[in-house]
C-alpha cells in the first residue's frame, strides 16, 4: 500500500478514459489513500477488471454501483487481472468471481504469497512480526502490543486463489484487445503493469496506455519494503527490483499512465526519472546517517518521512522499518554498508 498526498485532483466516482476503458473509485476503509481506481476494460467476451478493491461491504457496493453506472454489471464480467496481491487491489476478487464466474489472473510470485497466506494462521503472523521487530531493534514498548494482542485475522489473510498465472511479456486473454503483461517487481515480488498496446483514443504521442498499479504513481513514492512472508526466507532486494523495473517501464514511453491511485497522467519517462533520483538521494542520505552504527529501527527514526517520527502511527512505523530494511539491503548489496559483526540486535554502518 501507499501513502496519500494532499491536493490531488479528485476524479468523479466513474470516469470514461475512452477507447473502452473506464475507472471506478472503490473506497478503502479508514485509509488516507481514500480509494483504489479499478479499471473496466471492454472486450469481445465481456468486461475485464484491472484490480477489484478492498474486501468491505461499502467497497463492494461502490464497485457494483460503478459497474451499473458504466452500463454493465458484476454478473457480466469476463475476467479479473490483478496487478498485485495487496488487499486494496485483490480483496474483492473472490466475491467478483463468485458473482460472475470470471477468472482471476495474477503473477506466479504473488500467487505463491496468496497460497502461503491462506495456509498461515494469524498467530503465526503475530509471532513473525514480533520477531522481525525485535531483530530490527524496536523498543519493547512497541513490540509489547503484539505479544498480547488478540489473535484476530488481519485483512487479506484469506485472499482468493487465482485461476490463471500471468506470464511476463504475454498478451492476456482479452479478446479484441492487446493487453501485455510487464513484470515490475519491487512493491511486491509479483507486481505487474499492463500495457494496452493500442492507439490512444485522443491520439496522444507515445505507445499506448499503461495500467501501472502501485508501481508508477503521479504524486506518491510507492512503499518499497522487504517482502513480508513468514514462510519464505529468501534473501531478496526489493529496492533493486523496483529501480530496475522503473527503468523498463520508462522505456515503454506509454502515452498515458492509468495508476491504481490518484489520477491518470502523461510523461512517464519524466516521472520515472524523478523516482530514480529520489531513491538515489535517499540512499546517499542513509549512508550519511550510517556514519555511526544503527539498527534498522534507529535508521527509520532518523529517516525523513512525511511527518515527524513522533506523529507516525503504530502500524505505519512498522511499514517505515520495513522500508528502512529494504534500503539497508540495497546498500549492503552495493557494498556501501555492512553489518557490524557481533552486534545484537544487528547494527549497520557505511563503508
Amino acid at each position: 500500500m501507499t501513502s496519500s498526498v494532499d491536493g490531488d485532483p479528485v476524479p468523479p466516482t466513474t470516469y470514461d478514459h475512452g477507447g473502452g476503458v473506464r475507472s471506478l473509485r472503490v473506497p478503502i476503509p479508514d485509509n488516507p489513500l481514500g480509494h483504489t481506481l479499478v479499471y473496466v476494460v471492454d472486450t469481445d467476451r465481456g468486461p475485464v477488471l484491472v484490480d477489484t478493491g478492498w474486501d468491505d461491504p461499502a467497497s463492494w457496493d461502490a464497485l457494483t454501483a460503478g459497474l451499473t453506472a458504466c452500463g454493465t454489471s458484476v454478473t457480466e464480467l469476463y475476467g479479473v487481472v490483478v496487478t498485485h496481491h495487496h488487499p486494496d487491489h485483490h480483496g474483492l476478487s473472490g466475491a467478483v468471481r463468485e458473482a460472475s464466474g470470471a477468472w482471476i489472473a495474477m503473477h506466479a510470485a504473488d500467487g505463491a504469497i496468496v497460497r502461503r497466506t491462506r495456509a498461515t494462521r494469524p498467530a503465526r503472523w503475530y509471532a513473525y512480526m514480533t520477531d522481525k521487530l525485535v531483530a530490527a531493534g524496536a523498543p519493547e514498548e512497541h513490540v509489547a502490543p503484539l505479544r498480547t494482542a488478540r489473535r484476530r485475522a488481519f485483512p487479506g489473510l484469506s485472499p482468493a486463489l487465482p485461476d490463471r498465472e500471468i506470464e511476463p511479456g504475454e498478451l492476456l486473454d482479452l479478446p479484441g484487445r492487446r493487453l501485455r503483461a510487464i513484470w515490475t517487481p519491487g512493491h511486491t515480488p509479483g507486481h505487474v503493469c499492463l500495457h494496452l498496446e493500442e492507439d490512444h483514443p485522443d491520439r496522444l504521442p507515445g505507445h499506448g496506455r499503461l495500467f501501472s498499479g502501485d508501481h508508477l504513481l503521479p504524486g506518491i513514492t510507492p512503499h518499497i519494503g522487504l517482502y513480508e512472508d513468514p514462510d519464505d526466507a529468501t534473501v531478496t532486494d526489493p529496492l533493486g527490483d523496483y529501480l530496475a523495473s522503473l527503468e523498463r517501464v520508462g522505456r515503454l514511453s506509454a502515452a498515458e499512465i492509468l495508476p491504481a491511485h490518484q489520477y491518470a497522467f502523461t510523461d512517464a519517462p519524466s516521472r520515472v526519472r524523478e523516482l530514480l533520483a529520489h531513491h538515489e538521494d535517499r540512499l546517499a542520505g542513509l549512508r550519511e546517517l550510517l556514519a555511526e552504527p544503527l539498527t534498522p529501527w534507529q535508521l527509520a527514526e532518523r529517516m525523513e518521512w512525511n511527518r515527524p517520527w513522533e506523529q507516525i502511527p503504530y502500524g505505519s512505523r512498522n511499514i517505515a522499518v520495513s522500508e528502512a530494511e529494504a534500503h539497508l539491503r540495497r546498500l549492503v548489496k552495493l557494498g556501501h554498508a555492512e553489518a557490524v559483526t557481533g552486534s545484537e540486535p544487528v547494527t549497520y554502518v557505511a563503508v
